[in-house]
């Protein structure tokens, strides 16, 4: 199932997650027969399944569908990948912008894969740690480079809206492999993320 807005919803999924839903609107003390409220169950339910569809999704599949051989061994970085993703925990997005980087090894990847294998993992029920780690290992895995970098910053929900609300809080995770485990190699990564070269 490709990421599309036109998703084909369970009908039975629907209808479960909608039931649950309604049961929590009127437990907040609201009433969802009211009219503003008549759709939301159903609405949600297919905002739920949509914002979960990366459960659906094989991020290394997608990476061997666009695999080629070649002799390029430099540094290959697609940076500021946008990403929105749901916290496990409470359930309330948090969204920011993925770094990744590898050094081939044989094989590149063609470029839109990248941002197609946040997707997958960001897609599910997620904590920033473990989405930085899946997104590495997939490419790791399935390219066998040189080395790989993943670098996550986010901004939670969670912790802006409810808990110490922190609206300028920033959460940067990072994960490396290889040849980026290396300081000058690493340090090469991290310089052109965050420079502007246009």
């Amino acid at each position: 199932m490709p990421f599309t807005n036109a998703v084909t919803y369970d009908e039975t999924t629907t209808e479960v997650l909608s039931d649950h839903y309604a049961q929590i609107i009127a437990g907040v003390n609201e009433d969802p027969h009211r009219e503003g409220l008549l759709k939301t169950p159903v609405r949600a339910a297919k905002a739920m399944q949509f914002l979960t569809q990366g459960y659906e999704l094989d991020a290394e599949n997608i990476l061997r569908s666009a695999m080629f051989a070649e002799d390029y061994s430099e540094m290959v970085i697609v940076k500021n990948i946008e990403l929105y993703s749901l916290c496990e925990h409470h359930l309330l997005p948090f969204f920011g912008k993925a770094h990744v980087a590898y050094i081939p090894d044989g094989y590149i990847v063609g470029l839109s894969k990248i941002p197609r294998v946040i997707e997958v993992f960001s897609r599910r029920l997620q904590v920033q740690e473990r989405l930085t780690d899946q997104v590495l290992q997939a490419i790791h895995t399935t390219l066998n480079p040189l080395g790989v970098a993943v670098v996550i910053e986010a901004q939670h929900m969670c912790m802006m809206m409810r808990g110490v609300q922190k609206q300028s809080s920033v959460t940067t995770t990072s994960a490396f492999t290889g040849a980026f485990k290396a300081e000058r190699t690493r340090n090469e990564f991290l310089k052109l993320i965050t420079s502007d070269l246009g």
